[in-house]
C-alpha cells in the first residue's frame, strides 16, 4: 500500500477523531499516549539507522509491534509521522535542558549546559547514530520543503535558546555587551560544524573536545572565565 505523502501541520498534543472503520485499542487515553509516544521514539530510531526519506510507516509498525493502520490512525501520513517524531525529539531536549538548568546559579553556568547537551553524548548510551539524523536531516533540506519547514523551525528554536542565554548574562553583567544575534548566529553555526564532525566520528573531534572547543569560544567572545571540569555525560536528543 502506498503511504500517503504530504506537509504535517499538527502539534504534537493534537488528537485525529476516530474514523470509521479505525483499528481499535484496549485501555484509555493514558495507554493511547503511551502507544503514541512508543511510535515516536520508533520512529526516530528508524529515521537514525536508514535516514529521513527511507523511513517508512511499515517500519515504524513492525518495530513497536502494530499495524501500519493503527500508526496511520494516529499520524494519517509519513511526513506528519516523521514530522512530530523530531518535534518530539526536540521538546524531550529542551525539557531536559530546563530540569537541568532550574537552579543554576549563573548565566555561564546554563550556557554551558546548553552546549553540554548539545555535544556530549547521552548518559543512556545513545548511539552515534542519533546525529546522522540530523545532518541527513540537513542534507534534505534543500530539496525537500517539508524538511526545510522542520528544519528552520529546529533552528529557529535553537538559536531563540542560546539568545535568552546571551542577554540573561549580559543583563547580569556576566557577558561583555557583543552583538547578541550576531554571538548567537555564530555559535549555533560552530556548533552545528561540530555537530557533523561527531556524526561522522571524525577521531581528531570526539564530543567531549568538541564540548570544550565550542566552550573556549563562546567564553573569548563574551568575556568570562572557563575552565573544562570532570567528565559529564548527557541525555541528548538534538
Amino acid at each position: 500500500m502506498e503511504e500517503p505523502a504530504g506537509a504535517a501541520t499538527v502539534s504534537r498534543g493534537s488528537r485525529v477523531p476516530r474514523p470509521s472503520g479505525a483499528p481499535r485499542e484496549a485501555g484509555g487515553p493514558r495507554d493511547a499516549e503511551q502507544r503514541r509516544e512508543q511510535m515516536l521514539r520508533a520512529a526516530l530510531e528508524v529515521i537514525a539507522e536508514r535516514g529521513y526519506a527511507d523511513t517508512r510507516i511499515s517500519d515504524v509498525a513492525e518495530r513497536t509491534g502494530t499495524s501500519p493502520a493503527l500508526v496511520i490512525y494516529y499520524f494519517k501520513t509519513r511526513d506528519q509521522l516523521l514530522t512530530e517524531a523530531i518535534r518530539y525529539s526536540e521538546d524531550t531536549w529542551y525539557a531536559e535542558y530546563l530540569r537541568r538548568t532550574e537552579n543554576l546559579p549563573t548565566a555561564a553556568d546554563r550556557l554551558a549546559e546548553l552546549v553540554a547537551n548539545a555535544c556530549l553524548p547521552g548518559s543512556d548510551g545513545e548511539p552515534p547514530s542519533y546525529w546522522l539524523m540530523w545532518l541527513d536531516l540537513w542534507a534534505l533540506s534543500p530539496r525537500s520543503p517539508g524538511a526545510a519547514a522542520i528544519r528552520q523551525k529546529s533552528d529557529e528554536r535553537w538559536r531563540a535558546a542560546i539568545r535568552s542565554v546571551v542577554l540573561a548574562g549580559q543583563d547580569a553583567g556576566e557577558f561583555a555587551q557583543v552583538n547578541a544575534d550576531d554571538f548567537t548566529i555564530t555559535l549555533a553555526a560552530v556548533l552545528d560544524g561540530l555537530a557533523v564532525q561527531i556524526g561522522v566520528e571524525d577521531s581528531e573531534v570526539p564530543p567531549t573536545r568538541a564540548f570544550e572547543l565550542a566552550m573556549k569560544f563562546a567564553a573569548g567572545q563574551l568575556g568570562f572565565d572557563w575552565k573544562p571540569a570532570a567528565k559529564r555525560a548527557r541525555k541528548r536528543t538534538r
